[in-house]
């Protein structure tokens, strides 16, 4: 059809001269008959394609706004760029406009470009989805399991490192078992995979038991009394935070540390930034830093902590995280001032400071249940 408008425009041009030298004075409509049929084919030709969106690259935009300023705008949905002697017709006889004036579907797809091009800049809402990637049949001496590997991915975002956790199905049904008496109303329409007897180790099965697992956590998280719950919670993190201080008080502090960063990772992930737990979190990645001898990376993560200790009055890993913060910024050529000071307003106010545990006493000490 494109083909065919353009065949036509420029026969029309072609034979212009020609009938104005054979025009009388009729009605310009009969004069140019191919102009009127050019105007309701490109109207026709527009309503079909008012509904057709065609998106480029950002490049590619640049490059068609540049040609259409350049060009003026007068342009209509597959006509190409006139040439200047159409142009200089158009100004003298004004008997191409109707087809020049009427802007068709380029003006619908332009602003819905330009509106494309402005979503794609703003902010996209976040979902944390729970994604089964793997399942490994565990054989142990008295018992065989499916250990699912669950990630925990956050849509809208790109995560540098994956949040996992590795879960067997007991586990599953001790927090649905827990949740339930606690929240029964609220789990009475959550389903959950019933425990078989036989083939529970077939591929099915397993498939199966995935896709209800990852239904049945997005379920949970979706209501907001139950994901904000420690069962919910700590069934992620809180065999993590166990692993890694265990690593740590037998000074493994290279896969402590690593335990501790999923465990961080899986913190945030479900929006716990700001609890004792994840204090406790920060306080064993400094330490384990700090044994590393990687100062500047547990500086960091002391000032974290302090940020997020600065609102509270008290609390019982300030002190320590105040001195292992005056420490590691002498260590690395930092400024310390801030901290020596609340250092000082803790002196005058509570017991003596060399009375209190260091951060990785703190660490130790600490019970996890």
């Amino acid at each position: 059809m494109a083909a065919r408008i353009l065949h036509r425009l420029r026969h029309a041009l072609a034979g212009e001269g020609g009938r104005e030298e054979r025009a009388c004075g009729g009605s310009e409509a009969e004069d140019f008959p191919e102009s009127s049929e050019l105007e309701d084919d490109t109207e026709g030709l527009s309503t079909r394609l008012s509904g057709t969106l065609s998106f480029t690259s950002h490049d590619e935009e640049e490059e068609e706004e540049e040609e259409e300023e350049e060009d003026g705008a007068g342009e209509e949905l597959g006509e190409p760029p006139q040439p200047t002697r159409t142009a200089a017709g158009a100004e003298d006889g004004g008997r191409v406009g109707p087809a020049a004036e009427r802007p068709g579907g380029s003006l619908l797809t332009r602003q819905l470009q330009e509106l494309w091009k402005k979503s794609r800049g703003s902010l996209v809402p976040q979902r944390l989805l729970f994604e089964v990637t793997s399942a490994s049949v565990v054989s142990e001496r008295s018992s065989k399991y499916v250990l699912y590997t669950i990630y925990l991915i956050r849509s809208g975002r790109f995560d540098k490192a994956p949040a996992a956790i590795a879960r067997r199905y007991s586990d599953f049904e001790r927090l649905n078992r827990r949740l339930r008496c606690r929240f029964g109303c609220d789990m009475a329409g959550i389903a959950f995979p019933r425990k078989r007897l036989r083939r529970n180790f077939t591929a099915e099965t397993i498939a199966k038991r995935s896709r209800a697992f990852e239904q049945f956590l997005s379920h949970l998280h979706s209501i907001a009394e139950i994901r904000r719950s420690p069962e919910f919670l700590e069934f992620f993190f809180l065999q993590d935070l166990q692993a890694a201080q265990r690593l740590t008080c037998t000074g493994m502090y290279r896969e402590a540390l690593a335990t501790w960063a999923n465990a961080y990772r899986l913190q945030d992930r479900l929006g716990v930034c700001g609890s004792g737990r994840f204090l406790l979190t920060l306080a064993g990645l400094a330490v384990c830093h700090q044994e590393l001898d990687e100062l500047g990376e547990a500086h960091s993560f002391c000032e974290q902590a302090l940020q997020l200790l600065e609102a509270q009055g008290s609390h019982p890993l300030l002190g320590p995280f105040l001195q292992a913060h005056v420490h590691l910024a002498w260590k690395v050529g930092k400024d310390k001032r801030r901290s020596e000071a609340r250092l000082q307003d803790l002196r005058e106010a509570g017991p003596p400071l060399q009375q209190q545990p260091t951060l990785k006493e703190c660490l130790i000490k600490e019970l996890l249940e």
